[in-house]
């Protein structure tokens, strides 16, 4: 197979999303998965709030699970009459509790949850702060717009009381109406920033995204579109970029996909909305999906534009089925523009589950490129049906099967785990073979491969 410079995966958990580590499919392919709709997680129906309340934000923090939002109302005639910016929690990302804040007075009392009104209560998008040399006042951060202008730069100490990190914009350079966010990145060790603005194609301006990056989250460098290769040229309303939390050298990307020449269910506007999934290795260029992530689905006022956006950031839950292991959270949108308010529904996914190597029953394989990797053992997030099965086989650079090593040395795998260790028949131990540059070779059969590592 001639020589190729190994892919070192280290001991680093890598999601199947793309074809960065792939070779060869045979009868697989890659498949996205859709997360399950889940309750009603809150409902925007306070005097402050109303039926534009978005621009959601959602961490885990501690024992704690944190939420902030926009909440606004607009009339029929699409009148906005307020816009402030709104925090709640939970203890389980399940149920969600607005506290009593005393912060921010509205129509005469402070009894609200509202924790800033001014500058960047459009689309305040905050962070808890993971950068090592961040400073206790600044623990966490954010960015917000005045209007289509600029970002501003927000920081706090305990995620509740906000103020101004400098008077004067940090970045100039887009078209800000829109959810414009940033965080640490561990793996780059700086601050990353994603926003939109209008980008020329031709036929005119679409919603697209940009990217700049920061040491200090007050001096950017200058922002640079996101590459698709491949995808096509649509609106990309928001981005809702971050790392992935169990693979942070990944990015994913949840935008909401704007049509707007496709009118409305009810016939009353144009423009309907859906949310497509990306990711990326480099944070600049992304496989963007042209199949929907999530769908409208079957009820009525999510076929109303600008429903469906995904709020930013996953967060591990307990699963609602007992004995099963926990899963990833997001939310969406759904009642915007419709009544006196709105409310975002929780969705679920198995963890690491968003894409995967499939084969049918058929069965099929795939060969990695070179690999070298660190540590004594091997694990699968996998799941197959009751016939169905996974095998590997560990190969040297040339495409020989190591000895005790063989597709048929390999333990049959089936069922559905997230951690599965494979083994041969002499066992599971794969240390010998670490910083060897080799290939992997997965047999499949109506199975589904998620994610690997080696431990």
């Amino acid at each position: 197979m001639g020589e190729h410079k190994a892919i070192d995966i280290g001991s680093r958990r890598e999601l199947l999303l793309d074809e960065f580590l792939i070779e060869k499919m045979d009868n697989v392919a890659l498949r996205l998965h859709r997360p399950l709709p889940r309750e009603v997680a809150i409902v925007h129906d306070a005097p402050w709030e109303g039926n534009i309340s978005f621009y959601h934000t959602i961490f885990r923090d501690g024992d704690l699970y944190r939420m902030y939002y926009r909440g606004g109302h607009s009339s029929d005639e699409k009148k906005v009459h307020h816009e402030v910016v709104c925090y709640a929690e939970s203890r389980d990302g399940k149920t969600w509790e607005k506290p009593e804040l005393g912060i921010v007075e509205f129509a005469g009392s402070k009894k609200n949850n509202i924790i800033w009104d001014g500058l960047g209560s459009h689309n305040f998008a905050p962070f808890k702060d993971i950068n090592p040399d961040c400073a206790p006042d600044a623990a966490y951060k954010a960015l917000a717009s005045k209007g289509m202008e600029a970002l501003y730069a927000f920081k706090s100490s305990d995620a509740i009381h906000w103020s101004l990190m400098s008077d004067e914009p940090v970045i100039t350079d887009g078209a800000f109406d829109s959810q414009n966010l940033a965080f640490w990145d561990t793996v780059r060790g700086c601050y990353v920033d994603f926003h939109r603005d209008g980008r020329d194609h031709g036929e005119g301006k679409v919603r697209d995204i940009k990217t700049a990056t920061s040491d200090d989250f007050l001096a950017w460098s200058e922002p640079v579109w996101l590459e698709y290769e491949g995808a096509p040229t649509e609106h990309l309303y928001i981005n809702q970029v971050a790392p992935y939390y169990r693979a942070p050298h990944l990015y994913m990307g949840f935008p909401k996909r704007f049509v707007p020449k496709r009118t409305e269910i009810d016939g009353t506007d144009s423009g309907l909305s859906d949310s497509v999934f990306m990711s990326s290795r480099d944070g600049r260029h992304f496989r963007r999906w042209g199949e929907a992530f999530l769908r409208p689905g079957l009820q009525s006022e999510r076929w109303i534009n600008r429903n469906n956006m995904i709020a930013w950031g996953l967060v591990e839950t307990a699963a609602d089925i007992a004995g099963t292991p926990d899963e990833i959270s997001l939310y969406s949108m759904e009642g915007y523009y419709r009544g006196d308010s709105c409310q975002m529904r929780r969705f679920t996914l198995r963890v690491d589950g968003f894409v995967s190597l499939q084969a049918p029953r058929s069965g099929g394989e795939l060969l990695t490129k070179v690999l070298m990797f660190s540590g004594g053992e091997m694990v699968l997030n996998v799941s197959t049906s009751a016939a169905g099965s996974v095998r590997v086989e560990i190969q040297d650079e040339a495409g020989r099967a190591i000895e005790g090593y063989a597709l048929e040395d390999c333990e049959e795998i089936y069922g559905d785990e997230l951690e599965r260790v494979v083994r041969w028949k002499g066992g599971g131990d794969v240390a010998r073979l670490a910083g060897r540059p080799v290939r992997l070779r997965l047999g499949l059969d109506d199975a589904d491969v998620f994610a690997l590592q080696f431990r």
